[in-house]
């Protein structure tokens, strides 16, 4: 009796340690996760903050009189493309009523960008890498690696809500709501966490689990945006979280009693995730993974149409962004006045060439100069995709087949430019639909001819993207990037700063005919366009004669 006594009694503190030991280990988890997603919390962080005190002070110099702000709430709060942005305003009278409808309607989007990548990072990706097998093989349950990946995220959107409360303070709103607006906004963040959890699930793979995830975020803002621009649909607003952050009405009528929506449903979502993850195994998903499925060889005939199917993702993101954004930007064209712009930001962007902003043509074209910049960037991406599978040491295997490395990279060049014409001419498309819907008066063909405009200056970003990348293939992507931010920003600053001609000129973006404000530069484009191609050919010519590099 006395024997088993003794040897039971040891056990109770060896339980106790062996509790302890668990839930130090889960707070170092805790702690180390928080760590590795410092860089993205804090550049989220950032944009809260500066957001949230750039706009209510710009609010403030722009239209200090009521008399600006009534002419702003009468252009602005009617015009239906600014609802698909940021959603339906209450009092834009007041620098609280237009805080919580412009930095309100923008941040809950961002929070709930940031809920979902948090979860799929610190669930699906640390099972792509292999760590979570690494970490449950010691004394941590799955249970408790995944309160530790859920406690770090809680501590990034509580730094979320701080740094938007900041800037509210800052910006000069009351304290207790500047509090209460950003607990609008960062209410989103908890239940893109649950989605991005489920999804985590569900999907076998990091790349499938965002995509379900942006899925779901897709419908949730199309559900609000219906809310907020079709009537008798504002029931909407009840079945998505974006909906809820505007039911919290800060500044507005509040009512705080919506909090339990997304509460509630953050606590079911993390629930069933849970319970899911405690029935499979690590690495798989409860949906079939492409490796177990039947093969797919569409695609698989040349190493071009291998660049499409590796690419065809990112192209077909970038087109339907493209055509989302430019239409609502179209149907925000028939609205601008002289009200929603103050005359010295005018007279600035006038020195630019576009002519006034505030006329549709004006604004247009000032769009589709900044659509050259996007697409100028998605070039520089569709090298930085070939120097990927170069790191990778995936064509060391396709070269080792009687396949050219001119031949490839020519296929890859082809293959970016064939996504340039697309995204730019689906912007000009859809920007002529949403004008036209609003009742702008404007041809197709003017807005294909400012789609197509965007086309030579990226084909001559696209050919110094690959020359470095032959050149210099580990560095490319900085010196490509890089040029494209120094030669934009030249043509902003140097354009208000008023230099000499030729040194304007230094800038390609100094070249472009801004339609459809302005006729097209037929023979500046085909330089710009002709530059580029030179670059390019440069570009194969170094290829063949430099070694791969890995990493």
């Amino acid at each position: 009796m006395s024997t088993a006594s003794a040897e039971a009694t040891p056990s109770v503190p060896r339980t106790a340690k062996a509790a302890q030991g668990h839930t130090n280990v889960v707070g170092v988890l805790t702690r180390q996760a928080f760590r590795d997603t410092r860089i993205r919390t804090i550049a989220f962080g950032y944009l809260f903050a500066v957001y949230s005190y750039v706009q209510l002070v710009g609010y403030r110099h722009t239209y200090p009189t009521r008399a600006d702000r009534l002419a702003f709430a009468g252009s602005f709060g009617s015009n239906t493309g600014l609802r698909l942005l940021y959603g339906q305003p209450h009092d834009l009278l007041t620098v609280s009523g237009y805080a919580a409808w412009r930095v309100g309607g923008v941040l809950a989007i961002a929070a709930s960008v940031f809920g979902l990548l948090a979860a799929v990072r610190a669930l699906r990706a640390e099972e792509d890498s292999g760590r979570m097998e690494i970490v449950l093989a010691g004394v941590v349950s799955r249970l408790g690696a995944n309160v530790a990946a859920m406690s770090a995220i809680a501590g990034g959107i509580v730094l979320l809500w701080l740094a938007e409360f900041a800037g509210l303070v800052l910006g000069g709103l009351p304290t207790a709501g500047a509090a209460y607006l950003a607990l609008a906004t960062a209410s989103v963040a908890p239940v893109f966490v649950g989605i991005g959890a489920l999804a985590s699930q569900l999907a076998p793979t990091r790349r499938g689990a965002l995509g379900l995830g942006a899925a779901v975020l897709g419908l949730m803002f199309v559900a609000r945006v219906l809310a907020d621009t079709v009537p008798g649909a504002g029931w909407l607003r009840w079945i998505t979280p974006l909906g809820w952050a505007e039911l919290l009405r800060p500044f507005a009528g509040p009512q705080p009693f919506v909090l339990v929506l997304p509460a509630a449903t953050t606590v079911l979502l993390l629930a069933a995730s849970a319970r899911l993850a405690a029935d499979r195994d690590i690495g798989t998903g409860l949906l079939p993974a492409r490796d177990s499925a039947d093969p797919r060889l569409r695609l698989l005939n040349s190493p071009t149409a291998l660049g499409l199917r590796s690419q065809r993702g990112v192209l077909i993101a970038s087109v339907s962004a493209a055509a989302a954004l430019m239409f609502i930007l179209g149907v925000v064209a028939h609205g601008i006045s002289p009200a929603d712009i103050p005359q010295n930001v005018q007279n600035e962007i006038a020195k630019l060439g576009v002519g006034s902003i505030v006329t549709p043509t004006g604004y247009l074209a000032f769009l589709f100069m900044l659509m050259t910049v996007a697409v100028s960037v998605l070039a520089c991406a569709q090298v930085g995709a070939a120097r990927k599978d170069e790191a990778d040491q995936q064509l060391e295997t396709l070269f080792a087949q009687p396949v050219g490395r001119a031949r490839w990279l020519i296929g890859r060049l082809l293959l970016a430019a064939f996504s340039i014409a697309v995204v730019s001419l689906t912007g000009g498309l859809f920007a002529w639909m949403g004008a036209t819907a609003a009742g702008v008066d404007i041809a197709l063909p003017s807005m294909l001819e400012a789609g197509a405009n965007a086309v030579p200056t990226s084909l001559l970003f696209l050919g110094v993207a690959v020359l470095a990348y032959a050149l210099f293939p580990r560095p490319s992507a900085g010196i490509a990037y890089g040029l494209l931010t120094i030669m934009f920003l030249w043509q902003l600053v140097g354009s208000l700063l008023g230099p000499p001609r030729w040194v304007l000129d230094l800038t390609p973006f100094a070249h472009v005919g801004l339609v459809p404000a302005q006729p097209l530069h037929t023979e500046a484009a085909i330089i710009i366009a002709a530059i580029g191609l030179l670059a390019s050919g440069a570009a194969v010519v170094a290829f063949r004669r430099r070694d791969l590099t890995v990493g």
